[in-house]
């Protein structure tokens, strides 16, 4: 699949990236080969292949442990730590005018 430049500055656009016009015409040679190997991949049949188990797949005898709460640090422990602190909250520079 041809991927234009016109569709690589609409991108960049997007993602708010200046690009050169050597930039776009080489971005769009790239990504044209991504889409022509995502379309290869796609034409592979893989109707007999079973699915891959992944984390939370019960199958796989890997289940999730119970979301539970526990209890936390007491807060003065934590601030016991802190560089500086107020008695409730860590104090951070200010980073926003």
């Amino acid at each position: 699949m041809a991927i234009d430049r016109a569709q690589v500055r609409h991108v960049a656009r997007l993602a708010r990236l200046a690009l050169s016009p050597e930039e776009e015409e080489r971005f769009a040679a790239q990504l044209g080969h991504v889409l022509e190997y995502i379309e290869r991949l796609s034409a592979v049949d893989v109707s007999g292949v079973e699915p891959l188990s992944f984390a939370g797949d019960e199958k796989a005898g890997l289940t999730l442990r119970d979301d539970a709460p526990v209890p936390s640090l007491p807060r003065e422990k934590v601030l016991e730590q802190a560089p500086q602190q107020d008695g409730k909250a860590f104090v951070v520079p200010r980073i926003i005018e």
